[in-house]
């Protein structure tokens, strides 16, 4: 049965105040003045995680601390996460970590082999560890000795006409459509290239920002890994997306790593006479809904309960009645999302 589960702690300490922030929630019974509850500030969430991962060095600290320091759009004010960090160690009695403490403690053999073990079934395609551990000195020196980070410069719009105004958020969720926006947004935020496929032929891409043209088409924005030139890919013609182990150093700024939700409307066809909207009644709605398309990308559900695997043709994580491994009936109703397919 669905349940909530809360962890209680008692034995942290919270240094900043905490902030107000709007629960996403994009269902229609969404109050008209929204959800907001108390979080963690982004200094704070920061501070208390390089804080966990001196005291354990685990796997999930050393990923969530590297995303964090990536996360550029948040504008962390380093002086006050350095500042919350030490109260936070001192309040466990422990020092501060620096690169050489954490390369001496005797978790650092682990660290490695766990990787996988400790991550592997939570993330669509876990990158490689040398990534994540070689970024780690850059963000001690950022830390500690303000070594700004070197900005990269924004992707052009290579001569189309863009809409300026029209800024997408990056938390992708493609409701009701096989154009894959939450795999691109999460192969860019772990740096690994997409195998992409596209009117037909596929081609292994550096994924970056999403925009869109004056007419309203959505446009993906990639560099080709191959051969290094830029590209531009419209959504509506991608035919499926796939993450692969192949790293890349952004030659950009990546611009599709920002909070919030990512949708891909229908795209407004013209005729000869204007624009062309199809009336559609509520049967028609309830056709399209419980139509399953014989094309486009699979995505695998893992059952949370039994381990089974599941392909299904949308992004629907809800399970039907079925077995374990051993022939035995599983009460597991939603997997837990483990890649995507052709």
């Amino acid at each position: 049965m669905p349940r909530i589960k809360l962890d209680l702690t008692a034995d942290e300490v919270l240094v900043l105040d905490p902030v107000i922030r709007e629960v996403h929630h994009p269902y229609t019974d969404k109050p008209e003045d929204g959800i907001r509850t108390q979080c963690y500030s982004f200094e704070e969430v920061f501070a208390e995680k390089i804080r966990a991962l001196a005291e354990r060095l685990r796997p999930r600290d050393l990923y969530d601390v590297i995303h964090l320091y990536r996360h550029d759009s948040m504008r962390a004010d380093r002086t006050i996460i350095l500042d919350v960090l030490k109260k936070k160690c001192a309040f466990k009695g422990i020092d501060a970590p620096t690169m050489d403490s954490l390369e001496n403690k005797p978790e650092r053999a682990e660290l490695k082999t766990e990787w996988e073990n400790m991550l592997g079934h939570q993330v669509p395609l876990l990158p490689p560890f040398e990534q994540f551990w070689q970024e780690l000195p850059e963000m001690f020196e950022w830390l500690y000795h303000a070594v700004e980070k070197v900005a990269a410069p924004a992707m052009s719009g290579m001569g189309m006409a863009l809409d300026e105004t029209w800024r997408p958020p990056a938390m992708a969720q493609a409701w009701h459509t096989t154009t894959p926006l939450e795999i691109i947004r999460y192969a860019a935020a772990n740096r690994l290239c997409v195998d992409l496929t596209y009117q037909g032929s596929r081609r292994l891409i550096e994924p970056y920002s999403l925009r869109r043209t004056r007419e309203g088409n959505l446009l993906l924005y990639a560099v080709k890994h191959n051969t290094k030139e830029d590209r531009s890919y419209r959504v509506d013609r991608i035919q499926g997306a796939e993450v692969t182990k192949v790293s890349f150093t952004p030659k950009y700024v990546i611009e599709l790593t920002a909070s919030g939700p990512i949708s891909a409307p229908p795209i407004e066809r013209k005729s000869e006479y204007g624009i062309t909207r199809p009336k559609r009644t509520k049967s028609t709605f309830s056709k399209l809904r419980n139509r399953t398309p014989s094309y486009g990308p699979k995505y695998v559900f893992e059952c949370s309960y039994c381990g089974k695997r599941f392909t299904h043709k949308t992004n629907d994580s809800k399970l039907n009645k079925h077995k374990d491994k051993h022939g035995y009936p599983c009460s597991g109703r939603t997997g837990f999302y483990v890649t995507t397919t052709h």
